[in-house]
């Protein structure tokens, strides 16, 4: 459903009349219209700095590099020497930023390596970098910290900075909004410094439109390193309720980055089904993801003419909205057993016999789940419980060389939020720093990045596509 109110404030008129009224006015979010690409940021500035003592420069500014980007300093800030031995290392060359309205192509984004904060008082090389260039930031531009996880920090001093950072983030990313720009922070442990490279791909490049105001704890790496442009080529992923909506998305983006995709769906939406997989040249499998049968229905399937999945994208699921003094045993039943049941069924029974080694597995979580609504108490539980399983088997996946994770989507614009009461839907849309809702596209890049071998140090996160919505963490 088309969103009139951002059409209107994008007008010449509209955005005087908000403007002059105070209204929120929308951005217009690019989002990627074609496959990862080897060099995504070819073309654009990257303005990078760093604390005093910084561990990441080398990595950081080797990934900026490798995707194109043209490495822009602040000369005089305090933490400029780690950047200037790391480039020096690596043969690049660093370009002064220049004065604010000098004329030259704004930054597209602002990138910070965080890893040498030892003290919150440190902090304020933080602030020095950025608050005189956040105004010359390009719109739907684009801000990343880079920081060790508060658990391996050396003491609690540096414990404590490295914390701030999470709200630092959050705050900031509500201040950049208005332009398209989103902020997020990723968490690098000691090991894992190779593995910034594909994150931060996804991070800086137009594939995260939608995705603002988050944390992304990083673990070890479990296989060695994959590019991230073309690492799903050739690769079987099966996606369930892939007839319509969020899961064709998903379906059409992995297909769009190489895999071969098995869309499944109810027996009730054959026809559907039929029609998004025509599209992709993927497999129809028509079946209840409840069936009592269903793993080893998959994974016979699936062996006929694949031998085993490499991705599962556990997106089935449905609502049955009702205060819960009201709430009938069926509604209750219905939610968990499709939401949540399945999603555990389905995997132990694919990890006796359906997945390959590597396999990748991301669960469909909602922000429901993290905030919660009235009436929603057992959608609610089922997507809070999504969050608790992927963390409680990331290890078992870990073991195997796989991984697992959810996406949380906010609202997103699909015939259900469509349907919804004009009032609440508005709410809906307006209530995160982008101002809108999100399109099925947005949660489909999300899972798709997921789902690839490159993310190897994802593992048991939930990472929110919600435009940072004002509720919940």
């Amino acid at each position: 459903m088309s969103d009139r109110y951002l059409d209107f404030t994008n007008s010449s008129f509209g955005k005087t009349l908000a403007g002059m009224i105070g209204l929120p006015t929308p951005p217009r979010l690019k989002r990627a219209s074609a496959p990862w690409a080897a060099q995504p940021l070819e073309g654009k500035y990257v303005l990078v700095g760093s604390s005093s003592g910084a561990t990441l420069a080398a990595p950081l500014l080797r990934a900026l590099s490798a995707a194109g980007a043209a490495l822009r300093i602040i000369p005089e800030h305090a933490g400029l020497p780690p950047l200037k031995a790391a480039a020096a290392e690596l043969k690049l060359s660093l370009h002064g930023n220049p004065a604010e309205g000098v004329g030259e192509a704004r930054n597209h984004a602002l990138v910070f390596d965080a890893s040498g904060l030892s003290s919150p008082w440190q902090l304020r090389e933080l602030y020095d970098f950025m608050q005189p260039v956040l105004r010359g930031i390009a719109s739907n531009g684009r801000i990343l910290l880079i920081s060790r996880a508060p658990e391996s920090a050396a003491d609690i001093q540096a414990r404590t900075a490295s914390t701030a950072l999470r709200g630092f983030i959050r705050s900031l990313a509500k201040e950049v909004g208005k332009n398209g720009t989103t902020a997020n922070l990723v968490e690098v442990p000691t090991g894992a410094d190779t593995a910034i490279d594909p994150v931060l791909r996804f991070f800086l490049s137009e594939h995260s439109a939608f995705v603002d105001g988050q944390v992304l704890p990083l673990a070890l790496p479990q296989t060695a390193n994959v590019a991230l442009p073309g690492s799903l080529e050739g690769r079987i992923a099966l996606v369930t309720g892939a007839a319509r909506g969020i899961g064709a998305s998903i379906a059409e983006t992995l297909a769009r980055e190489g895999a071969k995709v098995i869309g499944m769906d109810h027996p009730s939406a054959e026809g559907g089904l039929g029609e998004t997989m025509a599209k992709i040249g993927g497999v129809g499998l028509a079946l209840d993801v409840t069936a009592p049968d269903a793993a080893a229905r998959i994974a016979e399937e699936v062996g006929k003419s694949f031998g085993g999945l490499d991705v599962v994208v556990h997106n089935a699921g449905i609502t049955r909205d009702k205060m819960l003094r009201n709430m009938p045993p069926h509604f209750w039943d219905m939610v968990v057993n499709i939401n949540l049941g399945a999603i555990l069924k389905i995997n132990e029974g694919l990890l006796k016999q359906g997945f390959n080694d590597g396999a990748r597995v991301v669960c469909i979580s909602s922000i429901g789940g993290i905030g919660g609504n009235a009436g929603q108490t057992n959608y609610g539980a089922t997507k809070a419980g999504v969050i608790g399983y992927v963390d409680g088997m990331a290890a078992t996946f870990a073991k195997r060389g796989g991984a697992i994770n959810a996406v949380a989507p906010g609202f997103i614009e699909t015939t259900m939020t469509a349907a919804m009461p004009f009032g609440p839907r508005e709410v809906g849309r307006r209530i995160n720093s982008l101002s809108q809702g999100g399109l099925p596209q947005d949660v489909a890049e999300t899972v798709t990045f997921l789902a690839s071998p490159a993310a190897n140090a994802v593992n048991g996160r939930t990472l929110r596509v919600c435009g940072q919505n004002f509720f919940g963490m």
